[in-house]
């Protein structure tokens, strides 16, 4: 599979949920739910509306062009860091070419062609996993220092 990661960190999970990501009812499920971790991680709006964004963009993603898939989220920690990583998984087609793909403006189903892209610059980490007939990986986290 193709991989890109934007940074790399040791984290250790806890407090995780999953949720099928199916329906457009389940991407409002999930945004509510993502809302939910940052709050409670005490993520301040700013950093609430990114990520909320970027799980919103991923989520549709996974539903559109992946057939549906599940949508993990978990509190993260690493040294004295604390955050909250959302990861996306779908059984799709995969992503040909990852590096057309986070081109903004790219797009093969007539959107802004934002999602992947801009998810990216929204999170502090981002790691894409994927390959044709592979589906497809991807994974976000958002770091608060304590």
């Amino acid at each position: 599979m193709q991989q890109h990661t934007m940074t790399s960190s040791t984290l250790t999970e806890s407090d995780s949920i999953t949720m099928p990501i199916r329906t457009d009812e389940d991407v409002v499920r999930l945004r509510k739910a993502a809302r939910d971790y940052l709050v409670s991680s005490g993520f301040g709006t700013v950093d609430q509306t990114k990520m909320i964004t970027a799980a919103s963009e991923l989520a549709r993603n996974t539903l559109r062009y992946g057939g549906g898939g599940d949508a993990y989220l978990s509190k993260v920690a690493d040294g004295s860091r604390r955050g909250v990583c959302m990861s996306f998984h779908d059984e799709g087609p995969g992503i040909p070419d990852v590096t057309l793909a986070l081109t903004d403006g790219y797009t093969t189903g007539g959107g802004m062609g934002l999602g992947l892209s801009g998810s990216k610059r929204l999170a502090d980490e981002f790691e894409l996993d994927t390959a044709p007939g592979k589906g497809t990986r991807v994974k976000i986290v958002k770091w608060k220092a304590f």
